[in-house]
């Protein structure tokens, strides 16, 4: 059994782990690769390794950089089998067509507005493709083994977002975890990841591998925030992944309000796919920690903004006000619109409330640009530039270390990090060597990795 390293290895995206034995090929993952222009250009490179003819897919969770290339994989003939969890299946079925139609209408802008060094821009994918490969997905339950040809998998519940998971797959006594995008043990809305079962190999995620989460009151910094921008006379603009943080975001903002903690002001939730996505959140009490007195709360306070023209008619807005919309990382999406107007008055502010991955607009304006460019303009931050890293939805290094000691793992345990820029992946290095007995080791782009010699 061999391992190749195909994506997710020395950044922060495009996961996916090739795992091969005799007579069985299985890819863990298959994400988007998200960023700078030389890591998504990837995107667009012949497919490595026949991976469009492997036997199945398995997914960790729905997040793009996870599980967004799955549509290339069928547009190239793919039409195996998708593993993943119910609520991860649901997900999809918003993430991959909401994909397709951004790429479809990004072409036909810069097509409209000749902004494309190509004559004709294409689409990775359209819509129509995201929806016919969503047919390939096979849903499983938490911790319900399923086979493969002649490797065993299961899913191993780790919080983050709804229906995400560790995958744990055995071949011949061989047991390799891959770690997927791990939670935090006291997020506000999802529950802690569950210990993971003694393996032999992991790949673990680094995301965080070189900084510790603020200790510092979330809803303290985000009532601090509001309330800044309110008495400025400013808009509140915060890109917000469109699941899970989208959710969250309305929670803390409704209970803010009814708490009198800030003013009550217009919510706006500029996005049609974090809509639907509340109310999957919905139907899946036992995997978060809302009620669904809560849940409702925040649809009934927050005003919904699902059709372009009533996106369009917020920006007729007097006073403060908020505007929530995708995408978290401001790569896409109605955000770059809400830009267009605020980002050059000083009273707005714009909100970063998770990672931001390198050569991406959020990243760009935390580290203060003057200009950021959109849809081909160059347009002047003057916004105020605020992040709230209180709410990140991935585990910090000393979390995942914890999360480590909670679980059944042996002290000789092989590691191989995975899914980190490459300061946190040293660090992470470094933490573990400190602080286990592991054989840590730091994945290598296309590295192969031989199981049984393990």
């Amino acid at each position: 059994m061999h391992l190749t390293f195909l994506g997710g290895s020395e950044t922060v995206t495009g996961s996916k782990y090739l795992l091969e034995t005799d007579t069985t090929r299985v890819l863990i993952d298959c994400g988007l690769f998200q960023g700078y222009k030389w890591l998504r250009r990837r995107n667009w490179q012949p497919l490595p390794m026949g991976i469009q003819d492997v036997d199945a897919v398995v997914l960790t969770h729905a997040h793009l950089d996870h599980s967004g290339f799955i549509p290339v994989l069928y547009r190239h003939g793919y039409r195996g089998p998708v593993f993943t969890h119910h609520a991860t299946a649901r997900l999809c079925g918003l993430l991959w067509p909401d994909s397709g139609r951004i790429q479809e209408e990004d072409a036909k802008f810069y097509y409209r507005h000749k902004l494309s060094r190509h004559e004709n821009p294409e689409a990775l994918y359209d819509e129509a493709t995201a929806v016919a490969a969503l047919k390939l997905i096979q849903p499983v339950d938490f911790n319900k083994q399923f086979t493969i040809g002649d490797i065993t998998f299961y899913l191993n519940p780790v919080g983050h977002i709804l229906g995400a998971a560790s995958v744990i797959a055995e071949h011949k006594g061989k047991r390799i975890g891959f770690s997927g995008d791990i939670g935090r043990p006291h997020d506000i809305l999802m529950k802690p990841p569950a210990p993971l079962p003694a393996v032999d190999v992991l790949l673990l995620e680094s995301t965080y591998g070189d900084r510790r989460h603020v200790e510092d009151d979330p809803w303290e910094q985000l009532a601090d925030v509001v309330n800044e921008t309110a008495a400025g006379g400013g808009v509140l603009l915060i890109p917000s992944f469109a699941v899970g943080r989208a959710q969250l975001l309305q929670h803390m903002l409704v209970t803010l309000m009814a708490e009198r903690k800030v003013p009550r002001m217009p919510i706006f939730l500029d996005s049609p796919m974090a809509i639907k996505a509340s109310d999957i959140y919905g139907d899946y009490h036992e995997f978060h920690r809302l009620s669904d007195a809560q849940c409702q709360a925040a649809e009934k306070a927050v005003i919904y903004t699902s059709h372009v023209e009533d996106s369009k008619a917020i920006a007729k807005q007097t006073g403060p006000h908020i505007i929530i919309a995708g995408s978290g990382m401001a790569t896409g999406g109605r955000i770059l619109h809400h830009f267009k107007h605020w980002l050059g008055d000083h009273r707005a502010t714009v909100l970063f409330s998770g990672h931001q991955a390198g050569g991406t607009r959020g990243a760009k304006m935390e580290q203060g640009v003057e200009h950021i460019k959109v849809h081909g303009e160059w347009l002047p931050v003057k916004a105020r530039i605020r992040r709230l890293d209180g709410l990140s939805g991935h585990a910090d290094y000393k979390e995942i270390g914890d999360w480590l000691a909670s679980s059944k793992l042996p002290p000789d345990l092989q590691v191989h990090l995975v899914h980190g820029e490459p300061d946190a992946l040293e660090a992470m290095s470094d933490y573990l060597k400190q602080t286990t007995s592991y054989d840590v080791n730091i994945a290598a782009y296309m590295g192969v990795l031989h199981l049984d010699n393990v």
